[in-house]
């Protein structure tokens, strides 16, 4: 029996119908759609950095700059459909170049790079655009945060833990502590941008190229901070995806417990937040119902967010440490999503900080049902009566079970407070009924807790010292970016039209 070679008799051609659909058809329109101007930089500049090496004569690199310049006009991009002709949108642009110039000339474009280091290249380009817009995004909802601390540092509201009244805040002390948290997950997305503002350009396919390139100059042409340095890093090492991802996880993973708090707290028994008619939906069929459904929308547009970014951890899972298409094309159009639905959080609630406010009234009436302030009672006790905590505790907690028991208010406990000390110190209480009020209010309560981080005025304002800081560093961070990278375009933009003669 004779054995024939498969190679000999395929006779197929490239590509197969079923993987245009499925495969380069996506990826064709993926790259038109997200990656076309990142594109036009990655070869303007490389032709740049081609002709200033001598690696491109300045005859061979004015051809090209022409032609490329040509395309730019005369190609309608949006207007392309794919047709198998060539493999994907980078051998388009091969193609026009070499019927405009021809392939000796149009060839030399591509020396000394690979589609590897081009690919990670404009995943980057293109993840560090978005970053921005979500550190903007981030910085507004952060500026509304720290506007909120500073208007409602006084406010009372009814602090709890396990889903119980616990102890008398500030609405602008609870809101300092999600300003804290905001503020390290800016950090942290600043940190994943500094990953990604590392240019791959001059790894080539894997191991860099024997031409004499400038992978330093590429990197400025191309706005970025430095290039990364291991070649085989450039193409292998995707933790450019996973960091950004990984800090975009947990913001929206932390910014869903407080939007879950909003949830709580307007509901009709708790009532202690009031949401304006502006962001308030009525029932269709029930007049009277308020339904503040923007805390919905902000709650389960967090967890999409949080889903999205975490699918992308879990498609660089148990990938071999090379150049491989799970990172990219698809993957990064994949996790684009996270952007869009992170974005509409972070404006929506900013908006809602910005409007919320306290039913005075409710918190009063909550904090006198629930005795949340017998915790002073118990701290004045050992401080003025001179009493072991414990002692006092057991004073306090008799106070409170006598008052819950009768329905009452704890500043008018006074009564319960003088039975409870003589029965477990064998003396009268030497704390009046007027210091005993004072004691246990809620007013008294806050301004006691001067404590670094507390709620007391004077330790919130040292906190929105450091909030006001954190943000201004951030505005300044930012600003100096996008300065750099505003010269770094701008001087390839002129680089760029004196190859190409002012085209």
């Amino acid at each position: 029996m004779t054995m024939t070679d498969p190679r000999l008799a395929d006779t197929s051609r490239f590509p197969d119908p079923v993987y245009t659909e499925t495969v380069l058809r996506p990826l064709f329109d993926g790259a038109k759609d997200h990656h076309v101007e990142s594109f036009r930089r990655i070869d303007r500049a490389h032709l740049v950095m081609l002709a200033e090496t001598g690696i491109l004569s300045a005859e061979q690199a004015s051809a090209i700059a022409g032609a490329l310049v040509s395309i730019d006009a005369e190609l309608d991009v949006p207007a392309l459909t794919y047709t198998g002709e060539v493999e994907d949108f980078f051998f388009l642009i091969e193609k026009e170049l070499k019927k405009r110039i021809g392939p000796h000339i149009g060839g030399r474009l591509h020396t000394a790079r690979s589609r590897n280091d081009i690919d990670h290249t404009l995943f980057k380009l293109g993840l560090k655009e978005r970053i921005d817009v979500l550190l903007g995004e981030a910085l507004g909802l952060l500026e509304a945060l720290v506007a909120a601390v500073e208007r409602e540092k006084s406010t009372l509201i009814v602090a709890y833990t396990h889903g119980q009244p616990a102890q008398p805040s500030t609405l602008g002390h609870y809101l300092a502590a999600v300003t804290e948290v905001m503020v390290r997950d800016i950090e942290r997305l600043e940190a994943a941008r500094a990953i990604v503002d590392l240019s791959p350009m001059g790894a080539a396919a894997i191991t860099t190229s024997g031409f004499p390139i400038d992978r330093v100059r590429m990197a400025q042409l191309l706005g970025f901070s430095a290039p990364l340095n291991n070649s085989y890093s450039c193409i292998a090492g995707v933790d450019y995806t996973t960091a950004t991802y990984s800090a975009i996880e947990l913001m929206f993973l932390h910014l869903g417990r407080p939007i879950q708090d909003l949830q709580f707290w307007t509901s009709f028994e708790v009532g202690q937040i009031y949401v304006p008619n502006a962001l308030v939906q009525i029932s269709s069929i029930m007049p009277q119902k308020r339904n503040p459904v923007p805390i919905e929308h902000l709650r389960h547009l967090s967890s999409q967010t949080m889903g999205r970014a975490r699918a992308m951890l879990d498609i660089m899972h148990n990938t071999p440490f090379t150049d491989m298409n799970d990172s990219e094309g698809e993957s990064q159009g994949f996790g684009y999503g996270a952007f869009a639905s992170g974005g509409r959080v972070l404006r929506l609630l900013a908006t809602l900080v910005a409007q919320i406010r306290v039913d005075p009234a409710r918190v009063r009436a909550n904090i006198a049902k629930s005795c949340i302030t017998i915790t002073e009672l118990a701290d004045s006790l050992v401080r003025e009566a001179g009493l072991s905590f414990r002692q006092a505790h057991e004073i306090a907690a008799h106070v409170a079970r006598k008052v819950v028991a009768v329905g009452g208010s704890l500043e008018e406990g006074y009564g319960p407070f003088r039975e409870a000390f003589a029965e477990h110190t064998g003396r009268e209480a030497d704390i009046g009924e007027d210091a005993f009020r004072r004691i246990v209010s809620p007013e008294h309560f806050i301004a006691v807790r001067a404590r670094l981080g507390g709620p007391a005025p004077e330790a919130l304002d040292a906190s929105l010292s450091l909030y006001t800081q954190a943000l201004a560093g951030f505005r300044d961070r930012a600003a100096a970016r996008a300065a750099r990278e505003a010269a770094a375009a701008a001087e390839l933009a002129q680089r760029f039209s004196a190859l190409s003669g002012g085209q």
